[in-house]
């Protein structure tokens, strides 16, 4: 039996390389193999922290009886739903119409032409409280392929032209909230919290940080955010020893947490919390920032600059594997203990999620190591995914690149962050870096429905499945492609004055307006977006002197906390560099008797220059 994965980029695809299973990797050779066996196909997707991804592999894929049986009647595909995203989506949409409560691991049986026709998450190894086994499903399923095969591919066509038609309905074009529309799905969300324990329904409970960004986006939602994230930091979903959070808890009270820590999670409340701090001042908020970029920086950063996906739930101690133990101690234990292995893979979308949030907060709290960190990042990321004709790759580990395809999230999230580090740094490299992603973004696009599509295409085993879905609109903790890439879009609108960003930027969210509007906790960033779109478009310049710039004073202390869209700050040489590049904003921003200067623009009308808070208030800042 040939050993397919001990070579892979993916530490999961790896950690399953000795299992008695003849695992494949995703590709066209397992589909090629299930059609020369027919057989038909187990698509089995997890990631290298999730601990009931864990517990699968120890009862059933290390078995050799399950794996003999498994060998003999399938082709096994192993997939990292972090390095194969819109594998995993596919695949995930598909199961639903088999079950609900989906999660990982996630399994997936499917035709050699990869149509799934039944699908479940974690199976036990003996029958558990109605719960059939493994081996149980493995015996159904070949029953089923066996005995009424031609159903069975009946259905499986079915469920991939319901998925087709359900996405295109997903994604119709409808008008952009107003502001009555947004509050309406503020007031929807409130009646969702918990006025107990905070956070949104009862359990399991997720810390939903495209939610809060929405929340923090728009006006009436405000409170409810601060509510929300002040009882997350209270709550036993967040480490205080090393500051990350947990992927999410079993209990409505927070506790019994999966101890999953993950970059997509922590990058965003890293955000949340430092706009939270910008909106009240708030000592728990800037406490709790802190200790996000304390874990972002000290636990997750490689070496490279760039950072880990995840760090895992699991760890060894007195030499038994167990769950979360080590994150139920204290400081001086956990010390004299190996911490939970990382899942050091560097993806491409979620390093952007990360150099935008300590951007961002670096510029909000001073923190100005948040955004050298930030810098470091972006240079990583860009020189060791980016092509030579500038597209992007989606993973590395250490020196080696995977071969997967980036996704749209991936351009989106990238582009996103570098504009954010462009606007804490008046960094010119970043902000053009950022302005050609989005545009090769909007050149494969042509003159499709969707505004934005990836450049090169989708997977191609994906597509001959029938399973590709072309526009995921969906948001489930962290932005999606289409929501990503429309954010980078309207805030190069905001740094350059090019209408056809902005209309990318509003095209994009038509499509996912109608949905929003019904179910605003799976669509934050989305409504975050469409909330900015709703009012006059704002950006405030703060212009500082040569040589003597300096992050301290009363205008930069107002400036921090100013609420615009848009908050740029930058030297005088860098603030002409990026204007003679053509992101017209900077155009003439200098500063006044060598003091920092802001400069405060409503719909690119910008007021007079000030150099005092007071000067910024009269000119209509905040």
């Amino acid at each position: 039996m040939a050993n397919r994965l001990a070579d892979a980029i993916s530490p999961y695809l790896r950690a399953h390389a000795d299992n008695p299973v003849d695992w494949f990797p995703w590709g066209a050779e397992a589909f090629a193999e299930a059609r020369r066996r027919d057989v038909p196909v187990m698509v089995s997707i997890g990631y290298a922290t999730c601990h009931w991804c864990h517990v699968m592999a120890r009862e059933s894929f290390s078995d050799p009886a399950t794996a003999e049986e498994l060998n003999a009647r399938f082709v096994a595909i192993k997939v990292d739903r972090e390095e194969h995203p819109d594998v995993d989506a596919a695949y995930l949409s598909a199961a639903s119409a088999f079950t609900g409560n989906l999660g990982w691991p996630l399994t997936v049986f499917a035709t050699p032409a990869g149509r799934a026709f039944f699908g479940g998450t974690y199976f036990p190894p003996q029958p558990v409280a109605g719960r059939a086994s493994f081996r149980q499903v493995l015996d159904a399923v070949w029953d089923a392929w066996t005995v009424r095969r031609t159903e069975v591919e009946s259905d499986a066509g079915k469920v991939a032209t319901a998925l087709a038609a359900a996405a295109e309905a997903a994604t119709s074009v409808a008008d952009l909230p107003d502001d009555r529309a947004l509050d309406a799905a503020v007031a929807q969300l409130g009646e969702a919290e918990d006025p107990e324990f905070g956070g949104f329904g009862t359990a399991p409970k997720f810390p939903v940080a495209p939610l809060l960004d929405f929340l923090l986006a728009h006006p009436s939602g405000h409170e409810l955010a601060a509510r929300t994230l002040e009882r997350m930091a209270a709550s036993p979903l967040h480490d205080a020893v090393d500051g990350g959070f947990f992927r999410y808890a079993t209990r409505r009270d927070w506790s019994e947490p999966h101890y999953e820590r993950m970059l997509y999670d922590n990058a965003l409340l890293l955000d949340a919390y430092a706009r939270a701090w910008q909106q009240t001042g708030a000592d728990w908020a800037e406490r709790t920032a802190d200790g996000v970029a304390s874990f972002l920086l000290g636990v997750l950063r490689r070496s490279s600059g760039g950072f880990a996906s995840a760090q895992d739930s699991e760890s060894t101690i007195d030499g038994a594997r167990v769950e979360g133990t080590y994150y139920t101690l204290p400081p001086e234990e956990r010390a004299r203990l190996d911490p939970p292995p990382l899942d050091e893979k560097v993806l491409t979308g979620w390093n952007g999620l990360a150099i935008g949030a300590l951007a961002r907060a670096g510029r909000i709290l001073n923190r100005p190591a948040w955004i050298v960190a930030a810098r470091q990042a972006a240079d990583t990321v860009l020189s060791r995914h980016r092509r030579d004709d500038g597209t992007l790759l989606r993973a590395s580990l250490g020196d080696r690149r995977s071969e997967a395809g980036a996704t749209l999230e991936d351009y989106g999230g990238l582009s996103a962050g570098l504009l954010e580090l462009a606007l804490a740094a008046g960094d010119l490299s970043a902000a053009t870096a950022a302005r050609d992603l989005v545009d090769l973004c909007l050149d494969a696009a042509g003159d499709g429905t969707c505004p934005f599509e990836t450049p090169g295409g989708g997977d191609p085993v994906l597509e001959a499945t029938g399973l590709s879905v072309r526009v995921d609109p969906s948001e489930g903790a962290y932005p999606s492609g289409l929501s990503s890439m429309a954010q980078a879009a309207h805030t190069l609108y905001l740094m350059t004055g090019e209408r056809r960003y902005e209309r990318a930027a509003r095209e994009g969210m038509r499509m996912v307006a109608a949905q929003a509007a019904q179910a605003p906790s799976a669509f934050g960033t989305s409504l975050a977006l469409m909330s900015r779109l709703a009012g006059e478009a704002e950006q405030l310049v703060v212009v500082l002197p040569e040589g003597g710039a300096t992050t301290e004073g009363a205008l930069l202390e107002a400036a921090r906390r100013h609420g615009a869209p848009l908050v740029a700050v930058a030297t005088e040489s860098q603030a002409a560099a990026l204007a003679e590049a053509g992101f017209d904003l900077y155009t003439a921003r200098t500063t006044r008797d060598g003091l920092p200067t802001a400069y405060f623009c409503r719909d690119f009308v910008c007021r007079l220059p000030a150099t005092t808070p007071e000067e910024l208030s009269a000119a209509g800042g905040r």
